[in-house]
């Protein structure tokens, strides 16, 4: 399994990116960061990252699925509205690979035209609830929803948790 992990060029969690890369490096997944940065990102709490891929350069039969991170460079970017990233996720959508959202970043999946008809798990924010409603997705107050190759987990809170459960519904145990 080989994942994509997609961070804004500033203001991303860097607990997060923390976290779901120490739980890829525990279950023996091959990962990428990307960001449309072709300089260090700083997340949102000071870290710095090199990313291993500009995003422009991603081809997606390198990867099974594509994971967005959460924070406030999302908002910042406006990354909701950037059509080369919306694009590469309905390819990744389109070949049937996973595309996953945590968060704020669900603004993107909802965006990128992959939510129709699904139940989708979203945080505490009217404005997502009401993108995934006008993108035809179903609001979800679980943690954590899978639907087909679509994965969004709510808010980064017990992220190990929600996690463990994407691992599942993607047959990865």
């Amino acid at each position: 399994m080989n994942f994509l992990i997609f961070i804004a060029p500033n203001g991303f969690k860097d607990e997060t990116l923390s976290k779901v890369r120490a739980f890829f490096d525990k279950w023996g997944i091959r990962y990428k960061v990307s960001s449309y940065s072709t300089k260090e990102c700083r997340g949102y709490h000071g870290a710095v990252v090199d990313p291993d891929i500009n995003t422009n350069k991603v081809n997606t039969a390198d990867f099974d699925g594509i994971i967005l991170l959460d924070g406030p460079g999302i908002d910042q970017y406006r990354l909701q509205e950037f059509r080369p990233l919306l694009d590469l996720i309905l390819r990744f959508n389109t070949n049937g690979k996973y595309v996953a959202a945590v968060g704020n970043s669900l603004r993107i999946l909802a965006r990128s035209n992959t939510i129709k008809g699904k139940k989708v798990s979203v945080p505490n924010d009217d404005e997502i609830k009401r993108l995934v409603l006008l993108f035809h997705g179903i609001p979800s107050e679980e943690g954590i929803e899978g639907a087909d190759n679509v994965i969004s987990i709510g808010d980064s809170g017990a992220l190990e948790e929600k996690l463990v459960r994407m691992m599942s519904h993607i047959g990865v145990n």
